[in-house]
């Protein structure tokens, strides 16, 4: 690995250039997830250095580091995702230090990746789904208007997730004025870095929202709030805030995994909805669509496990 001269000038601090690069990535607009997952990943490797060498300076790390943290890594982790993640982390680093002129060239592009390791998909089973449709059924008929209004929005998320394939950054995005309730209802995906797109919604979806709507606005009257996001975060006795994060979106999973002890997260959500696509023989294309996936990404996994999981027709009927 070459070093640059302006390395060999400076003795760069690798914390330092990591915080310009998380600068870079926040102004990329890179979601809160992505960035957490990142400094995790680099703060292993900031650890390994440490560890190794005593020190954090880039001039003390060269191709024979890179190489001997691969090797820790082959022993620390068992899991070949968690691996991957973190040289895949460590590669996208070192190409911004090479675009900074720290390096000529990006020492991690040597190492092989673990094989990216595909987990069979895991989804909600329907015994769970019923107990969870009809706790939030009962929750959603509380004589506390607040307690009503949390039980119809957690509704409406499963019904977007498991009837749409939102996933929790479409969800936290989410405006009410994307969803649309025409002849043929739908929800507007606007993502950071591609052409808006729309999902179809069942009709019976309609009946729902606008129970949402209406507990929601009387809500937000009452706690003066005045916001457009589709969620919100609220303690047991008022509406805190418009929005809800994705950090957010998954407590609220989490929370009723607990509470009913069911299988049950926005992932598993979301691959029995991709289940009941493939069950409604709709176009592989369109799944991918609406799913803001890759035309390359394959369904393979999900279409060889097919036939153990049965179409939930009569359920999403219900549900939706």
């Amino acid at each position: 690995m070459e070093v640059s001269a302006l390395q060999k000038e400076q003795s760069l601090d690798l914390t330092k250039m990591e915080n310009v690069f998380f600068l870079k990535l926040e102004g990329d607009a890179k979601s809160p997830n992505t960035l957490k997952n990142y400094r995790t990943d680099l703060e292993c490797f900031n650890n390994y250095i440490i560890e190794a060498q005593s020190n954090l300076k880039l001039d003390s790390i060269n191709l024979q580091t890179i190489k001997s943290y691969g090797q820790f890594l082959d022993e620390k982790y068992s899991s070949d995702n968690s691996k991957r993640r973190r040289i895949q982390t460590l590669r996208i680093f070192f190409d911004f230090l090479v675009e900074k002129d720290v390096y000529t060239e990006n020492p991690v592009r040597k190492l092989v990746a673990s094989p990216k390791f595909l987990d069979i998909p895991r989804p909600t089973p329907l015994k769970d789904l019923i107990v969870l449709w009809e706790h939030l059924l009962e929750v959603s008929k509380s004589s506390h208007p607040l307690e009503a209004l949390i039980g119809i929005r957690n509704q409406v998320l499963v019904d977007l997730i498991y009837g749409a394939g939102l996933k929790v950054s479409d969800l936290s995005s989410l405006k009410m004025n994307h969803i649309s309730l025409g002849s043929s209802p739908r929800v507007l995906i606007t993502p950071l870095k591609r052409d808006p797109y729309s999902i179809p919604l069942s009709e019976n979806f309609v009946p729902l929202f606008k129970r949402y709507q209406e507990f929601l606005t009387i809500q937000k009257e009452k706690d003066y709030h005045e916001f457009d996001d589709f969620l919100f975060n609220a303690n047991p006795y008022r509406i805190l805030s418009g929005g809800l994060s994705p950090r957010g979106i998954e407590t609220v999973f989490k929370e009723l995994r607990g509470k009913l002890d069911i299988v049950l997260t926005p992932k598993s959500l979301r691959q029995a909805c991709i289940f009941n696509w493939l069950g409604q023989k709709k176009k592989e294309s369109l799944i991918k669509e609406w799913l803001g996936v890759a035309p390359s990404y394959s369904l393979k996994l999900y279409k060889d496990h097919l036939d153990s999981h049965a179409f939930h027709d009569e359920f999403l009927k219900e549900i939706q």
